[in-house]
């Protein structure tokens, strides 16, 4: 990932293209209250190997971006939840609604039912890509985007709408990001983009696209 965004970067500046670069909230880790992007590097927290790697990507890019003459911005995507075509299921709400559909328990790390994630519908995470395109927003500032704040058993319990017999089993796994955080929106709010997504309704569609059994 971070040879990839150098290389990009690099290849961006040298046609005077501008970079929107894609990272995560997952490098806030653990926070014992809502954070944004004015947290310093000191308190960010990151929980794992992809994480650590956004975090450097970023540095990266901060530091050597007047020097190539690049214009960029930084979007920081809460996970992903919705229908695409190059959809992945190893992340918590698809993960979720695939072992939902094929009539498994759902898996949940011990420590984690209760822990609060950002999540990102991916209409949301599509229409800020165009509002910044249209903004211009290339301004080297880093955007939170997601569409809410949400505990694994918020998510849960959205599924059990559709199949509320729903199973749960509780595993204990060498994950490194098991903690919980908050993340706030604002700044890209204050750009005049408004979330527009559902986590609900991305999780309703896609129980329908997956659903190989009727809900019991």
């Amino acid at each position: 990932n971070f040879e990839s965004t150098r290389y990009v970067a690099e290849a961006s500046a040298s046609v005077g293209a501008s970079l929107l670069h894609l990272s995560s909230t997952s490098v806030y880790g653990s926070q014992s209250k809502i954070v944004d992007e004015e947290c310093t590097i000191e308190d960010l927290n990151p929980q794992s190997p992809y994480a650590e790697t956004k975090l450097r990507e970023e540095d990266w890019l901060r530091l050597n971006s007047k020097k190539l003459g690049l214009k960029f911005v930084t979007c920081r995507f809460g996970t992903i939840a919705g229908i695409s075509q190059g959809m992945r299921f190893h992340t918590a709400v698809n993960k979720f609604c695939w072992q939902a559909c094929l009539g498994l328990p759902i898996t949940v790390w011990s420590t984690a039912l209760h822990q609060k994630r950002p999540y990102l519908d991916i209409s949301d995470s599509s229409a800020v890509i165009q509002h910044i395109i249209q903004k211009n927003l290339f301004n080297s500032s880093v955007y939170n985007v997601l569409t809410a704040n949400h505990t694994v058993n918020e998510i849960i319990d959205m599924i059990k709408i559709v199949y509320p017999n729903l199973e749960i089993k509780f595993v204990d796994a060498p994950i490194m990001n098991q903690l919980s955080y908050e993340v706030s929106s604002e700044r890209i709010f204050k750009t005049g983009f408004k979330s527009a997504g559902s986590i609900n309704s991305s999780i309703k569609e896609t129980l329908s696209l997956l659903g190989s059994r009727k809900p019991t």
